[in-house]
């Protein structure tokens, strides 16, 4: 489902003229869902609570995807 949800985020914001989409952005009412490439062949999928500092999480997500690109 994540990857999915990535390749249609992508999809809309070429369609858009958004440029590279970097990452998707669920709000719920019990936290976040947040979605990332790492890598052209996976996905970051990361889910805090709702309390969660969100600029805190997208710098350490930015610094996973990145590490798990390397890895792959």
């Amino acid at each position: 489902m994540s990857a999915a949800l990535l390749a249609l985020g992508e999809r809309t914001a070429k369609e858009l003229e958004r440029g590279h989409l970097n990452q998707i952005l669920i709000q719920g009412s019990n936290g976040y869902v947040i979605m990332t490439e790492a890598g052209q062949e996976a996905v970051l999928t990361v889910m805090t609570k709702k309390e969660a500092k969100l600029g805190l999480v997208f710098l350490d997500i930015s610094r996973a995807a990145k590490e798990l690109a390397r890895i792959l």
